[in-house]
């Protein structure tokens, strides 16, 4: 479509009422490698698959550590995430020193969705093309963010990003409630508590969808990350992954859901680093 007259600048209006520039950066987050995110009640669980240039080079990190009690998972543009997840940790930094306690996650969430808006509405900036999955917990309990380059928060209880994606969804949303209860906080004398080996199988059987072509996920490409009460945020990654993939490959190899995935995903695989805009299961967040 012929759109150069309206896409020149983030600060021009289309006629139909679109930020085309913004819708771009968008676009960016669905050309990155896939990550995926699960809750319970006690533990907020990140994926990732990542990438790497060539044969001869190394996985690019798909997670980063933020602090003890959050961390985040990236598709996009990974040069805007280094700056964000710099500024999330001078805030977290800077709300320990000033309060003595850990920075609550719903604040923070609401500062950055604040920054990604400030560029949507300044001609002398750009968007930030990457979205963030933001695991954390804090004193009222866990929580899962997507942030998106519009501006936008959303907490879930399950979602995936990025290229591919879809299949990761399907799984989600076929699964998701045998966890939902529980992320609720039922009452219920029959509700169990779901196990952080749980969260972290679900989390490899959707990443398991999402891998392109005739790979395979495995202890290189791999990534996962943990935060929950009594445990700070860590990683799981190489040999400490590969008991958790033994695992995957004897129940048969993973993802049970649809395979179908949108054509934008596929076309994005091949791309450099760069979520859908369209989700499930989400509760949006006032910014």
């Amino acid at each position: 479509m012929f759109r150069n007259q309206y896409d020149t600048d983030v600060t021009v209006w289309s006629p139909e009422g679109r930020l085309l520039q913004v819708e771009y950066a968008m676009e960016s987050v669905k050309q990155g490698s896939a990550c995926v995110g699960i809750r319970s009640s006690t533990h907020s669980v990140l994926g990732a698959l990542k990438r790497s240039v060539s044969e001869l080079s190394s996985h690019q990190q798909k997670i980063l550590s933020i602090d003890t009690h959050l961390g985040i998972a990236i598709a996009g543009l990974t040069a805007d995430a280094r700056t964000l997840a710099k500024y999330m940790r001078s805030e977290c930094l800077n709300h320990k020193y000033v309060y003595g306690t850990q920075m609550p996650s719903g604040r923070l969430m609401t500062d950055l969705a604040d920054r990604h808006q400030r560029t949507t509405q300044t001609y002398v900036r750009r968007p930030y093309g990457v979205g963030l999955l933001v695991a954390s917990y804090d004193k009222t309990g866990p929580h899962l963010y997507q942030t998106c380059p519009s501006g936008n928060v959303y907490e879930y209880t399950a979602t995936a990003i990025g290229a591919r994606s879809q299949s990761g969804r399907t799984y989600l949303e076929k699964h998701y409630e045998s966890v939902q209860g529980d992320a609720a906080g039922d009452d219920s004398s029959t509700t169990t508590t779901t196990s952080v080996d749980d969260l972290i199988m679900h989390a490899l059987r959707a990443l398991a969808g999402c891998v392109s072509g005739d790979g395979e996920l495995t202890k290189h490409n791999g990534s996962i990350g943990v935060v929950g009460k009594d445990t700070k945020f860590h990683l799981i990654e190489g040999d400490d992954l590969q008991p958790y993939l033994d695992r995957l490959e004897l129940e048969g190899g993973g993802n049970d859901g649809d395979d179908d995935d949108d054509d934008d995903d596929n076309d994005g695989d091949e791309k450099e680093e760069g979520g859908d805009d369209e989700e499930a299961k989400a509760e949006p967040m006032e910014t």
